[in-house]
């Protein structure tokens, strides 16, 4: 029996046939992608049986509500946020005719001018982007509440950060939004994280914070950060869906994966013969020490927040989802080691 009849009737009411059309629809999307595969790894059967059915149960949420339904995706570096709000998007779209806008808090980094400022004002730790005060909060703020309240001819205008020049990109190349929207996705690594406590902030977690953050400076203004400004955005989530990584080791290897990636994108896009000194690809060495900075956050996230969100799906090491509780904690299904079998 088919997922999309198991997921908890109280919960998804929408017919058979909406359900079908929108496996019907997201198949035809990705036809070229499970083609050039050539090969059965379980990415159709999963459209049927996890993804289809949690747009689905998003497309519930959204009926009915006289604004659009704002929904946050948590995930450490590398866990797959950008490709969850792709398939997501792609689904609410093609599948139920919903009009789907998302963006990342990697989006709202400051400048880069901005956090060497912060460096000289506060610590020189808060000159590398990621953690809570690297943010531009209230730019966020502005473009949720103009996404909530567009009208038909509302232009908002989404930033764009260049991590391979490590700044923010000027408004002439910023993306465009017309119009009122129906699903607003917000995804980023630290999206729903709660401060700390000062006995949490007293300890060191690794030799970073340990060798250049002894004091507590840099972690207890991080954590001042997340408990102001930051818990005032995550206010606008309607929901929150976390992609729960098997460990801090497959955070530091999918986050090279990801750098190797956008150092082949970049290749692509500049001539090699042209200078690259100013591009900022980092090694695995620089990898690790960037990861450094998010790692404080992350474990405590990777602890407490599957109990907290709407719908946790949790990845196994081999980057797959493994496991899915929805609704704080309560078992929703469970995939069995020796093969592609879900039980309620």
């Amino acid at each position: 029996m088919s997922l999309l009849t198991r997921w908890p009737r109280e919960q998804l009411m929408l017919s058979v046939e909406e359900r079908r059309r929108a496996v019907q629809a997201v198949e035809k999307a990705f036809a070229p992608t499970l083609e050039s595969l050539q090969v059965d790894i379980g990415l159709k059967e999963q459209f049927e049986q996890i993804y289809v059915p949690l747009a689905a149960w998003l497309v519930e949420r959204q009926r009915g509500q006289s604004k659009p339904l704002v929904v946050g995706i948590n995930g450490a570096q590398g866990a797959g946020k950008s490709t969850l709000f792709n398939l997501l998007e792609v689904i609410l779209e093609e599948g139920f005719g919903l009009r789907v806008i998302g963006f990342s808090i990697d989006d709202l980094y400051r400048t880069r001018a901005e956090r060497e400022e912060l460096g000289r004002e506060v610590h020189p730790l808060m000159e590398t982007r990621g953690v809570p005060g690297t943010h531009d909060v209230a730019l966020g703020i502005e473009l949720l509440e103009s996404l909530l309240h567009a009208g038909p001819d509302t232009l908002t205008k989404i930033p764009v950060f260049d991590k391979s020049i490590d700044d923010r990109c000027p408004p002439t190349v910023w993306q465009e939004w017309l119009g009122p929207v129906d699903v607003i996705v917000f995804e980023g690594w630290c999206v729903g994280a709660e401060p700390q406590t000062e006995e949490e902030l007293a300890q060191a977690v690794n030799s970073l914070e340990a060798d250049e953050d002894p004091d507590g400076v840099w972690r207890r203004y991080v954590n001042a950060q997340l408990a102001g400004p930051y818990q005032r955005l995550f206010e606008y989530l309607d929901l929150l869906l976390m992609l729960k990584v098997p460990s801090m080791q497959a955070v530091y290897q999918w986050r090279a994966q990801q750098e190797e990636k956008l150092a082949e994108r970049v290749r692509y896009i500049y001539d090699t013969l042209q200078p690259t000194s100013h591009l900022r690809i980092m090694n695995p060495s620089e990898i690790r020490r960037f990861i450094a900075h998010y790692e404080r956050l992350t474990r405590a996230m990777l602890e407490e927040l599957p109990d907290r969100v709407d719908i946790c799906l949790y990845l196994n090491e081999n980057h797959k989802i493994s496991d899915i509780l929805i609704n704080k904690g309560r078992p929703l299904l469970t995939s069995r080691q020796s093969g592609v079998e879900f039980s309620l």
